[in-house]
């Protein structure tokens, strides 16, 4: 059984809390739309310089709040970032450090445990999940069984957006526990459940999961019902930069159904929404001006944009180069929710403090680690760590880089001949973060 928040002990402590913490938090808690877009380049909305693909809906997100320069990703890949977001904890200490194949089983999230859709119920929070998974297909590691009320979406990495099968042509369209088919464009119908969830009449604040599946591939646009991309063939992975622009252009569209949807109801003001992507781009994806891609610990596979609103309380217009990552949302809506640090253990920081005051920047020592699993064989192995505005890439070839990235962010210039005693200090923080996560590795 997972661990349970409504213990009497929790119960008295999360009222002395409560009681200490009152004058910091809002008198009322926030509803969280967390929304999480699939294989976005860092360049790819007009907010952060795109110029080809329309986002209308995100350019207003950033105009209406903070966007953050200098955001990451737990992983250059899908589900390590996913599990870090709702663990608030480097993948590696659950064992996710690689994404999940096909239908793999035995392998997501711990069966006991606690997420932060668990936290945030326990809390008092209604809790849904709209779109991709891609933490567990064993029963106990699915949404329901994770603390989600509700799930609607695919179990997996990625499918055909309108018959709904995996890579290998196994059907994945959830509700709940339950296959389901439905007949539609799957970024249309994950704004349709997500918006349906918004809309229920509960007295309790929301979390809400809006997980895009786009723009990861099969790379079909709305218009390409008749386009054969078949399970198992190339096709599945062949596409062009038109098709992933008008997947973009949809998913900002389906974001501004949202967004008009808190609008709708009056909860615009006591709501805050999170943008962000889970890795860096793919294939047709503009990184610029990073070096490298997905699957590549260079900042091209591991930053990302990231865009917060919340009216009553962060600045619009506003700009942040403070270092964050996926994970630290977990530590942030733990926060805004009222409730103490995970007893668990937690990695993430609580971000609040400067999305008031997006000036504020604290100096964050972050690390990245790329290894081949079980599944997946043929990874470019390699491990990277950020210090101020320090980077140290380490390849398993004996490749070593240093950059500034405060002046070159796109990692064009090594410094590693200049600065030995960094380099020394880098590594040795490496080598300590590695020893640490592993040593705490089921």
């Amino acid at each position: 059984m997972k661990s349970s928040l409504s213990h009497p002990l929790f119960l008295v402590s999360f009222f002395l809390f409560s009681l200490g913490a009152a004058e910091e938090r809002p008198v009322s808690r926030p509803n969280i739309l967390f929304i999480l877009a699939d294989d976005l380049g860092y360049g790819d909305i007009g907010a952060y310089g795109c110029e080809d693909i329309r986002t209308p809906h995100l350019d207003r997100l950033a105009a209406e709040g903070v966007k953050f320069t200098d955001f990451y990703a737990n992983a250059a890949v899908c589900t390590p970032t996913r599990a870090a977001f709702l663990t608030g904890r480097y993948q590696h200490r659950i064992g996710m450090e690689n994404a999940l194949y096909y239908q793999e089983t035995g392998r997501g999230l711990p069966e006991e445990g606690e997420t932060i859709a668990d936290a945030l119920a326990g809390a008092g929070y209604r809790t849904g999940l709209s779109g991709k998974w891609h933490l567990g297909y064993d029963f106990e590691r699915r949404p329901l069984q994770q603390g989600f009320d509700h799930f609607f979406g695919l179990l997996g990495g990625n499918h055909h957006y309108f018959e709904h099968m995996d890579r290998i042509g196994v059907p994945d369209l959830w509700l709940g526990n339950e296959e389901v088919e439905r007949t539609g464009y799957s970024t249309d119908l994950v704004t349709e459940d997500a918006i349906r969830f918004i809309e229920v009449e509960d007295d309790r604040p929301f979390f809400l999961y809006l997980s895009h599946p786009a723009p990861h591939f099969p790379w079909q646009g709305p218009d390409d019902i008749k386009k054969s991309i078949q399970p198992k063939k190339k096709s599945w992975q062949q596409g062009d930069r038109e098709t992933y622009v008008a997947m973009v252009e949809r998913m900002d569209e389906g974001i501004g159904e949202v967004l008009a949807k808190l609008d709708e109801l009056g909860l615009r003001e006591n709501t805050l929404v999170v943008f962000t992507s889970d890795n860096g781009g793919h294939t047709y994806s503009r990184n610029e001006p990073l070096k490298g891609a997905k699957a590549t610990i260079w900042e091209g596979g591991t930053r990302v944009p990231c865009l917060v609103r919340w009216p009553s309380v962060i600045p619009a217009q506003s700009m942040s180069s403070q270092v964050g990552i996926t994970m630290d949302w977990a530590s942030t809506f733990r926060g805004l929710a009222g409730l103490p640090s995970d007893p668990a253990g937690e990695d993430g920081v609580n971000l609040l403090p400067c999305l008031k005051d997006p000036d504020l920047v604290d100096d964050r020592t972050l690390f990245w680690r790329r290894k081949s699993g079980p599944v997946r064989k043929n990874i470019e192995e390699g491990r990277a760590v950020r210090r101020g505005n320090w980077k140290l890439v380490e390849q398993a070839d004996g490749g070593r880089f240093l950059y500034d990235l405060a002046i070159d962010p796109g990692e064009e210039v090594n410094l590693v001949e200049q600065h030995p005693e960094l380099i020394a200090a880098l590594g040795k923080a490496l080598d300590q973060w590695e020893a640490e996560i592993d040593s705490s590795t089921p």
